[in-house]
């Protein structure tokens, strides 16, 4: 079966591998995936990710999820713009997370970013997730 959402997908079993508190977690590679990873690495959401290749034009990535006295850092994590409905804001209409605590992901003309790089690039997009 074809996977209509690849980036709910990844998102999903970041939140199911924090709620069982596993130390990793693996998802298919594509660039839009790694560069969501990129800002959340950047954030301090994850640890980091690595990319695995097992030829055949097959990757995978592992994502080391990050804790902080036993809980997860990551405490909501949820898709925003989706395959039936895709939202797009301007530079003004950039939502904020928890009152600036969390942060919402991007994708922009100048690439995948935070809001709060948005903002100083004054650029708007399409609102991929929100983290908190």
């Amino acid at each position: 079966m074809t996977m209509t959402d690849p980036l709910g997908d990844m998102l999903t079993r970041i939140r199911n591998g924090a709620a069982r508190r596993k130390s990793s977690v693996s998802t298919p590679a594509s660039n839009l995936r790694a560069r969501v990873l990129d800002v959340l690495q950047a954030e301090g959401y994850i640890r980091g990710y690595s990319q695995v290749d097992y030829g055949n034009g097959k990757s995978e990535l592992t994502i080391e999820l990050k804790y902080y006295e036993g809980s997860s850092v990551i405490r909501e994590i949820g898709r925003v713009s989706k395959p039936g409905r895709r939202v797009y804001v301007s530079v003004k209409s950039i939502p904020q997370v928890a009152n600036g605590l969390g942060i919402t992901i991007l994708s922009t003309p100048k690439g995948v970013m935070a809001d709060h790089q948005a903002r100083e690039q004054n650029v708007g997009g399409e609102v991929l997730c929100s983290v908190f």
